[in-house]
């Protein structure tokens, strides 16, 4: 008889994104195959002893806590001092992709294309016509270190800045002014260790009354309409699987991603990583993954054994 692998599902977390982490954690807890898994839901900004005291319980820890304190590396550093592997990348991969500065430069280094971009720090003195010559207009404003587009706005005139940059600041101590790229956004999931497996192209059109794909647009559904496969041509969708892998690599994610880019004038340009994708009904990655053949139970088991496979016979306890 086979055993039961113990999976601990990790949901939730003191972010802005708690109320999309928790609801990742539901949807994945309720596609775990019981014949297959022990599967236990933890929330760790309420059940950090008790995930600590099972850890010996634990063969894998699922993480789908979003933002900060969870796709940032600090839980991954956590789980690693505990002796639990995880699904997903590490505390470097993750710190690194969680920062957009760093992973842009990262991005630049690998020769793949990005909107221009200021950098500005809390306390700094910029000059909005300066700005505005470098990037142009619109311009988007991001706090550097925030997920589901919490914070981020549109300026698109000189009057509106000032407000995006406050906004911007009430998250992070630093942030983003970036160049708006006129274009078709599509986002493309990656799977694999060694070998990566891009799955099928999304294609995001945000309602009308949306600016741009904001943490609404995102959740709420019906609020966007999602192409999958996008309405691309066979050789931007092969540019864009290159892209996506590309990133995945340079930034040293393992078992899966997901890049968002623009496409502009048959260009990509990368918009970001995310290293723990949201899993609610109404993600991206589950529904690529079904363009692939993947129900999410079985995308689960693919990501379940592409994590054992990773840990290795440091990780095997008597008994499995």
């Amino acid at each position: 008889m086979i055993k039961r692998r113990r999976i601990a599902v990790l949901a939730g977390g003191w972010s802005a994104e708690r109320a999309v982490s928790l609801k990742s954690g539901e949807a994945v807890f309720r596609a775990l195959d019981p014949g297959k898994y022990d599967v236990a839901m933890y929330d760790p900004r309420d059940d950090l002893m008790a995930l600590t005291k099972g850890r010996e319980e634990i063969d894998l820890a699922i993480i789908l806590l979003h933002g900060r304190l969870g796709e940032d590396g600090r839980i991954q550093g956590m789980l690693d001092i505990l002796g639990i592997p995880f699904v997903g990348s590490g505390l470097l991969s993750s710190a690194l992709t969680m920062n957009k500065k760093i992973a842009k430069d990262i991005y630049r280094g690998a020769d793949l294309r990005v909107p221009k971009d200021v950098i500005l720090k809390r306390g700094d003195d910029f000059f909005l016509e300066r700005l505005i010559a470098l990037l142009g207009l619109p311009v988007f404003i991001k706090p550097v270190s925030e997920g589901s587009s919490i914070g981020i706005s549109i300026g698109r005139s000189i009057e509106d800045i000032p407000e995006g940059i406050e906004k911007a600041f009430k998250w992070d101590n630093e942030i983003m002014v970036e160049e708006y790229i006129e274009g078709r956004e599509v986002s493309c999931c990656i799977l694999g260790n060694e070998v990566l497996e891009p799955l099928p192209v999304v294609e995001i059109i945000p309602d009308a009354s949306y600016a741009f794909f904001d943490y609404e647009a995102k959740y709420k559904p019906g609020a966007t309409r999602e192409i999958c496969p996008a309405r691309i041509s066979a050789a931007l969708e092969e540019e864009v699987f290159s892209c996506a892998i590309r990133a995945h690599q340079a930034l040293k994610c393992r078992v899966w991603s997901r890049t968002d880019m623009i496409i502009r004038d048959k260009k990509p340009y990368l918009l970001e990583t995310n290293t723990i994708p949201g899993m609610t009904e109404n993600s991206l990655f589950p529904l690529a993954a079904r363009k692939a053949g993947l129900s999410l139970s079985e995308l689960l088991d693919r990501l379940i054994a592409l994590s054992l496979d990773l840990t290795g016979p440091v990780f095997l306890r008597s008994g499995d």
